[in-house]
């Protein structure tokens, strides 16, 4: 259907008298480092996304490691722990 169009085209402009070269120019692009440009715009947002996408998926693998290390317990400490912190406490050998 398109390569059909194309070939449309291209008879209208040799009924108009253009040649080979005008034809191919107003069909695609006049000029040509607008479309290099827009190629290495493409590549580099491309890069760029995928370089933000594996660091937020680094973050995401850091957020989820877990606080304790694996056979060991959980703190039992908390701040009730910390209320009486300024007192002295002496044992003796005997007891309390």
């Amino acid at each position: 259907m398109v390569l059909k169009d194309i070939v449309q085209l291209y008879k209208i402009g040799k009924e108009l008298g253009l040649s080979h070269k005008e034809i191919n120019r107003t069909l695609f692009f006049k000029n040509r480092h607008s479309l290099v440009i827009v190629l290495i715009m493409i590549v580099i947002l491309s890069v760029f996304a995928l370089v933000f996408w594996n660091i937020m998926l680094i973050f995401y693998a850091k957020s989820q490691e877990p606080v304790y290390a694996q056979g060991t317990y959980y703190s039992s400490i908390g701040i009730k722990d910390f209320k009486n912190k300024n007192k002295l406490i002496y044992y003796t050998k005997g007891g309390v």
